[in-house]
């Protein structure tokens, strides 16, 4: 056991020097800018994230346009975690893909089965590898789908919210950051990159537009494509954003009673699965051990 313990042992290290080498070796080759003699800034520090993003650039710089567009469209719906590229979230890939790898490696030498170590461990580290390697994939996923939730139940009471602003004879700028100033999730997120766009100098419209293509939220856009049909007619605002709101919680309430009816033939797998097996050894278990008995 001390024997394949320090192989596994010795394995991993050297398996994380390959890593860590490649790496190196990929940050050496950057150039280096002359400085002429004179005094050069210091190093910002950045987070982990950003190093990994570096180091990983050549490797992600081979991706081809047609990937590289959708994945900054998914990591921006994701909400731009950690503020990663493209670069960068192929560069976390890379690297949980060669931890899942050096863990894999090393349980496929740990382990005492028939099949010999020497297959095991590579097997097990090709599967752990190909594991974390979609797992980033996943975990973005995930984030999509927390957020667009967030979104679509928040989006009906933050119409309501500027309704009553703009009806109040505010405009939709100042509408729009009370969401933010009430809302301190997914929405208020977007709703402020759509203030930050227009104080840089982006039309209201085109920056409604992008975060609605951006989020994915049918009600969103169809709340966009209302504010921006009534600014190009001349259609009061205030009221086109009442009859929204109203839609918004008729369709809640809709998705609602769905989900509800749903509910009963939801429960059928689990009662059949969990509660009638039990019930059956409860009311039987009893009589089978009395006709057991008397068969003795």
């Amino acid at each position: 056991m001390s024997t394949t313990f320090m192989i596994a042992i010795t394995a991993g290290v050297i398996c994380g020097i390959v890593v860590a080498a490649y790496f190196i070796a990929i940050d050496q080759t950057k150039p280096v800018t002359a400085t002429n003699g004179a005094w050069a800034a210091p190093p910002v520090r950045t987070t982990w994230l950003k190093q990994l993003e570096v180091l990983a650039r050549p490797l992600a710089s081979r991706m081809p346009a047609h990937a590289t567009g959708p994945l900054r469209q998914k990591l921006s719906r994701a909400g731009d975690p950690g503020n990663l590229t493209p670069a960068g979230f192929q560069a976390v890939r890379y690297s949980v893909a060669a931890l899942f790898a050096v863990a894999g490696l090393t349980i496929g030498l740990l382990l005492r089965l028939s099949i010999p170590p020497l297959l095991l461990a590579p097997a097990g580290g090709a599967v752990a590898a190909f594991v974390g390697y979609l797992a980033p994939s996943l975990w973005l996923n995930q984030r999509i789908s927390q957020r667009r939730r967030q979104i679509e139940r928040s989006l009906a009471e933050a119409t309501d919210l500027l309704t009553l602003v703009v009806e109040s004879g505010m405009s939709l700028d100042e509408g729009l950051l009370s969401i933010t100033e009430r809302f301190h999730n997914a929405l208020g997120d977007e709703i402020g990159k759509v203030l930050r766009e227009i104080r840089l100098g982006r039309p209201r419209m085109t920056a409604l537009e992008h975060m609605a293509e951006t989020t994915g939220v049918a009600d969103l856009h169809h709340l966009v494509e209302s504010i921006v049909q009534s600014d190009q007619m001349g259609v009061p605002i205030a009221r086109l954003l009442r009859v929204q709101a109203t839609e918004m919680r008729r369709r809640q309430r809709q998705t609602a009673q769905e989900r509800a009816a749903q509910a009963s033939s939801r429960m059928v797998f689990p009662m059949v699965g969990c509660i009638f097996p039990v019930l059956w050894i409860v009311l039987l278990g009893p009589a089978i051990i009395q006709i057991v008995k008397s068969l003795h």
